[in-house]
């Protein structure tokens, strides 16, 4: 499966730095995986086509999954992973649209990514370009304005080429989202905001396919799919983990994670 060879690079990535966000990077894989191997465009051929699809990663630390993916799929070369935050990379802790191929938006700055996204979204309607925007936002992040103020601006302006999904992975940098600010239901808010919304489990392919295929046949409004994750997901020592936003693993915990990390090996054999 795509996921698992997303994944296991993630993992091997964050080895050779050693240091990163493990956590949130984890929790899109799936997502990830259904983007790239199901349902964009995108491919290192048609980057200057207007009508091609875009994907605004605006939880940025979540870069080094983005990048094993962009890899995996040829934008540039596998080595490049090895140079992840190093001097002189080209893979920087939050994607830069200038330094890395396939990557569509700078973002590291939370909140700002979802504008970004409406913006192109709204740039594509005016010009009747096709191709659809695919933002990819934390439940951490929803704690910005500037986040909701991007939300109210799609719904107004009908963007049915904007598809909205929400890492609901429960945990951001300071600890739990839900004892650093209560967000509420996102599925209710997003549909009181006038999307088309949907709940899945976002460590299920089947079902966010499912769910994207649905959004992708709404019209006059946006659409918005919650992904009910976990951060660290599909390695359960991670999962387990208090704090696994960003880790500088020790001797032990590095061991831990290159046992995961020959599982996931197994699954690809």
């Amino acid at each position: 499966m795509f996921s698992n060879q997303i994944r296991y690079t993630i993992m091997d990535e964050l080895e050779c730095a050693g240091f990163g966000h493990y956590g949130g990077s984890l929790s899109i894989v799936e997502l990830l995986a259904v983007l790239y191997g199901e349902v964009i465009d995108a491919t290192p051929e048609n980057v200057n086509n207007i009508d091609r699809d875009y994907v605004v990663l605006s939880k940025g630390h979540s870069g080094p999954g983005l990048y094993a993916t962009l890899a995996l799929k040829g934008f540039f070369p596998m080595d490049w992973l090895k140079t992840l935050n190093k001097n002189g990379t080209n893979l920087p802790s939050h994607p830069d649209k200038n330094l890395t191929p396939g990557v569509d938006v700078t973002t590291g700055s939370l909140g700002q990514g979802v504008s970004v996204a409406t913006g192109i979204a709204y740039g594509k309607k005016a010009i009747h370009s096709k191709g659809n925007v695919f933002a990819i936002v934390g439940d951490g992040e929803l704690n910005e304005g500037q986040a909701w103020e991007a939300i109210q601006f799609a719904s107004a302006k009908k963007l049915d080429n904007f598809i909205l999904y929400i890492d609901w992975n429960k945990k951001q940098n300071d600890g739990w989202s839900d004892e650093v600010s209560k967000s509420g239901t996102f599925e209710e808010k997003l549909n009181s905001f006038g999307f088309f919304t949907q709940m899945v489990d976002g460590a299920s392919v089947e079902e966010i396919l499912s769910a994207t295929h649905k959004a992708l046949r709404v019209h006059d409004r946006p659409a918005c799919i919650v992904l009910n994750t976990t951060k660290g997901q599909g390695i359960k020592f991670l999962e387990n983990m208090e704090n696994n936003h960003h880790i500088r693993p020790d001797e032990s915990m590095m061991k831990e994670l290159k046992k995961a990390k020959e599982e996931l090996k197994a699954l690809l054999d």
